[in-house]
């Protein structure tokens, strides 16, 4: 077997198409490996062969792998793990190596659209005083919380986040998006304020902490070693936060962006704005937002109509 036509080559060589051609983040470059590594598993259990070549995959081949999903996963997932291979199988087409797409022609299964869970304004508001601001640790969770809600940037984006990327003065952060799209992004003056209280001091301490031959001065949240936070670090401390506040349903992090853009449009906000902001590359992912808008209406009204 030519070895360029094997599936083991072709794995690798599409990941690092999509770590620096489409700039994906390592988080979905971990999905698009273990889906196809799950994948590779299962041509080799049915071939009973090592070496697996891309010519022995057929839209029967990859229906009958969805079959074996349906019982242990999702149906989300099982979409999901469809759409690498769509992915990958589009790659090898534009590489030449095939000629048609052999997972285009199966169905995608059809998942049930959830609604995104989000927090009121109330809620939200009592999370971000959650944290502690006399204290470093508090002042720089404050800070980041705030500007998340602020801004409904994703966690990734905001451990990335760098001075040079800040503009306190005109309120403004240049955020790095998914497949390095940047986007500049308004923040209100409340967050200005938190952010410069953790700049002016808590940053300050935790740089000292780390030794000058590893310090990087350019990451604006540190952890307490004065290194950059890490997306883990950033999700256990909303957990912790959210536990505090006893009212309050558990979130993800996610939630404060979902929070984010729910009261926009509740507030009159333009979809078109929000999805800027948010960074959607497409309108109808900003659209779920409306049907959150239209749960809070319809509960209002049969509230409120004598009728209802």
């Amino acid at each position: 077997m030519d070895t360029s036509r094997r599936l083991d080559r072709q794995i690798p060589s599409f990941i690092e198409h999509l770590r620096y051609a489409r700039g994906m983040s390592p988080h979905t470059l971990r999905n698009y490996s273990s889906d196809l590594a799950q994948f590779e598993a299962f041509l080799r259990s049915v071939e009973g062969r090592a070496d697996v070549a891309i010519d022995d995959v057929d839209r029967l081949t990859i229906r009958e792998w969805m079959g074996t999903l349906h019982a242990g996963h999702k149906k989300s997932s099982v979409a999901r793990k469809l759409a690498t291979l769509r992915a990958f199988f589009h790659y090898l087409v534009q590489d030449g190596l095939i000629e048609t797409n052999p997972a285009k022609l199966v169905a995608t299964p059809k998942v049930e659209r959830r609604l995104p869970a989000h927090l009121s304004v109330d809620d939200a508001i009592r999370l971000i005083e959650t944290p502690d601001a006399a204290t470093d640790l508090g002042c720089r969770d404050r800070a980041m919380i705030e500007l998340m809600y602020a801004t409904g940037i994703r966690v990734s984006e905001l451990v990335s986040i760098d001075l040079a990327d800040l503009d306190l003065e005109n309120r403004i952060v240049r955020v790095t998006g998914k497949r390095r799209k940047e986007r500049m992004v308004p923040f209100h003056d409340h967050a200005r304020q938190a952010l410069q209280a953790y700049l002016a001091s808590a940053r300050l301490n935790f740089l000292q902490n780390c030794p000058a031959s590893k310090r990087d001065e350019r990451p604006v949240f540190l952890n307490y070693q004065g290194t950059q936070i890490s997306t883990r670090s950033v999700g256990r401390l909303i957990e912790k936060y959210i536990k505090q506040c006893a009212d309050i349903h558990s979130i993800s992090p996610h939630a404060l962006r979902h929070s984010f853009a729910t009261h926009l449009l509740e507030a009159g906000a333009d979809l078109r704005d929000i999805q800027e902001l948010l960074g959607h590359a497409r309108l109808s992912t900003t659209q779920i937002y409306t049907h959150v808008s239209m749960e809070k209406m319809v509960e209002v009204y049969d509230r409120a109509h004598p009728k209802a």
